[in-house]
């Protein structure tokens, strides 16, 4: 099976210092992007580099039409990877320089994950628009205070969440919306990751840092639940979270999971950082979802023993079952915001559900019982 890095950027650029991460043949969640690129019509900067995901960020909004033209870290060894990486873009002497640059249009990040909104806020009071990693922020504080910035300033706070990227996610929907299983009942997650912890820069065990595994891990699955099931309210029937292998972490969360109920049916989702070594990629990540004439299951990374690659979907009707190829499928998110940037529009994303799906990821951190 030909898989790559999820941390490419970090294992082919950062070399040995402290956050370089092994593993060179995991799958990336986002390796079935579309290798088509848009001629640049936006420039775009970036503002910290923490998560090797910026890797994959820069190539989402550049494949849009974005132009790469300048980037800052506080962390002289992450600008200098990043330099290397990306050798067209110009190192900024500080962050308020490209905040100031009128002709920067859209701000890119994947900084430590508690310090995401606060930049989000100051890129948008500075006119420009936000594209961020997730969790895109760590408290209900810092979610109100990017609602609060983002309504007044209309500028864009888009969150580069999974589903974005996922082909199978997005052929899922489109079955779901002619009706192929019926009506959505539940879905259901499983979202197991490697940790490799001697490859993790010191803030991946600081809880206030990363913000929990459910707010941080079981982000993507909580978005999916709301787009797949058309959910506009929600809220966290329970939900629980422990450290149970790794003592020598104290604030690390190794495993968690979460019950929703909503206006568009129930979800389940259960997050951990047990993938073992043997498995040629970051997780086998599966996605369930019951209707009332059928089921549909994803294996977004890896069909195991099975179809080499990722984006699997079974669908099982009263009819038979069946495997759908998704490697069709069009992700136009990249395309549409650099659209949006240019035309003030929002068709990108739901900026509700992405609040809506930050929210429940917080709140289901915040209401977990520990193990």
């Amino acid at each position: 099976m030909t898989t790559r890095s999820r941390r490419e950027f970090l294992q082919s650029s950062f070399g040995a210092t402290t956050i370089a991460f092994a593993d060179s043949k995991r799958r990336t969640r986002f390796q079935n992007s579309p290798a088509t690129t848009r001629a640049p019509r936006i420039k775009f900067a970036v503002i910290g580099m923490n998560h090797s995901h910026i890797n994959g960020q820069v190539q989402t909004v550049t494949r849009g039409g974005g132009q790469l033209v300048s980037f800052y870290a506080k962390e002289p060894d992450l600008a200098a990877a990043f330099s290397k990486r990306f050798p067209e873009a110009k190192l900024a002497r500080t962050e308020q320089e490209i905040l100031d640059d009128p002709s920067i249009q859209l701000i890119v990040s994947a900084s430590i994950p508690n310090e995401r909104a606060p930049l989000g806020v100051r890129a948008m009071e500075h006119g420009k628009d936000f594209m961020v990693d997730k969790p895109a922020a760590t408290t209900l504080e810092q979610l109100a205070e990017v609602k609060r910035v983002q309504a007044r300033t209309k500028r864009i706070f888009s969150v580069l969440i999974g589903r974005l990227e996922s082909k199978s996610v997005n052929k899922a929907g489109e079955l779901i919306r002619a009706g192929a299983i019926g009506k959505v009942i539940q879905t259901a997650a499983l979202a197991p990751h490697k940790m490799n912890p001697e490859s993790r820069a010191p803030w991946f065990f600081k809880r206030q840092q990363y913000g929990g595994i459910l707010c941080d891990l079981a982000s993507h699955n909580i978005d999916a639940y709301l787009f797949l099931t058309s959910t506009t309210r929600a809220e966290i029937v329970a939900s629980q979270v422990g450290n149970t292998h790794h003592p020598q972490y104290p604030e690390l969360e190794d495993f968690g999971d979460v019950m929703l109920s909503g206006d568009g049916g129930t979800g389940y989702i259960r997050a951990d950082w047990f993938t073992p070594a043997g498995l040629n990629t970051f997780g086998d990540e599966r996605l369930t979802i019951l209707g009332s004439d059928g089921y549909m299951e994803l294996r977004s990374t890896v069909d195991i023993a099975g179809r080499p690659g990722g984006d699997h979907l079974f669908l099982v009707d009263n009819k038979g079952a069946r495997y759908i190829d998704c490697s069709d499928v069009p992700l136009p998110y990249a395309e549409r915001l650099v659209d949006d940037v240019i035309n003030r529009t929002s068709t990108a994303d739901s900026q509700s559900r992405t609040y809506l799906a930050m929210q429940l990821g917080i709140e289901a951190q915040n209401r977990a019982r520990r193990l």
